[in-house]
């Protein structure tokens, strides 16, 4: 037998949707922000809404369904807002999603997403703030193994902030730097396993002072000088490079961070 709240739940059931339509819009318009991708962190954001379930028998029942819609919604926002994201910077996720295998790797890491936050509102509605770290997507576009480990010297710095400030830059998930012979002095090939599922190669501000005190990059960051940016890679002199001689345990953790100007393709938060 239904109790009495149940039924007046159920009595109410037709007149939600209307309820709904009326309500709903309004309040998440005003708090819905746009997906967002933060290549400070290499995070990728996203917001998804949830009407209640005009069927349920109560108002816990209502509210579970409608996180459901919602978590369902980030998901196809993500998946739509990760196509943007640049590779490098002639190629992006979604030119490499064609193939449904890797749209279907693609999914399977934005679908790790971790929420935010979430708000509730009086129609029993909701909405939830996600977000997911952009790393494994460069490990899965990489084409390199990762390096066999080694026992790292102790390094004198605790991160390298490469300087490209007035230059234009491409963030991106696969960046390189290189020596002004072409040599490739950093890349996710130069990261551990680990790092290349979690710290990804970098990260990218627009100004020095804020990344000098970002964590990635510790207290004791050293700072090298760019000379010349190509697209998402970036060109360091040989002298510039001999820096780097003992910081193969600060690469292979990936504590870096590049700062620069983003290209007109591209912006920076």
């Amino acid at each position: 037998m239904i109790s009495g709240t149940c039924q007046a739940w159920v009595r109410r059931g037709a007149t939600i949707a209307l309820f709904l339509s009326a309500t709903a819009p309004a309040e998440a318009e005003d708090a819905k922000e746009s997906p967002a991708i933060d290549w400070q962190s290499l995070v990728l954001r996203a917001t998804g809404s949830g009407p209640p379930d005009v069927n349920a028998l109560n108002p816990a029942q209502a509210r579970l369904g409608a996180e459901k819609a919602a978590r369902a919604d980030a998901l196809k926002i993500l998946m739509t807002e990760v196509q943007t994201v640049s590779i490098t910077a002639s190629r992006t996720v979604g030119d490499e999603m064609a193939s449904e295998e890797t749209r279907g790797k693609v999914e399977a890491i934005l679908r790790g997403f971790k929420v935010a936050a979430k708000r509730y509102y009086s129609d029993m509605g909701i909405e939830l703030d996600v977000e997911v770290g952009l790393a494994p997507l460069g490990d899965l576009f990489a084409q390199s193994p990762p390096p066999e480990p080694t026992k790292p010297k102790t390094p004198k710095f605790t991160g390298i902030v490469f300087d490209a400030r007035k230059l234009k830059v491409a963030p991106a998930l696969l960046p390189r730097v290189l020596d002004d012979s072409a040599e490739v002095v950093y890349s996710i090939g130069t990261l551990s396993a680990t790092a290349r599922k979690t710290a990804g190669v970098c990260g990218y501000f627009r100004r020095l002072e804020d990344a000098l005190k970002d964590p990635r990059v510790a207290d004791k960051p050293l700072v090298i000088k760019v000379v010349k940016a190509e697209g998402s890679d970036i060109v360091i002199s040989r002298e510039q490079r001999k820096k780097l001689a003992d910081s193969s345990a600060v690469l292979a953790d990936g504590r870096v961070i590049i700062v620069g100007e983003p290209d007109e393709a591209h912006k920076l938060r």
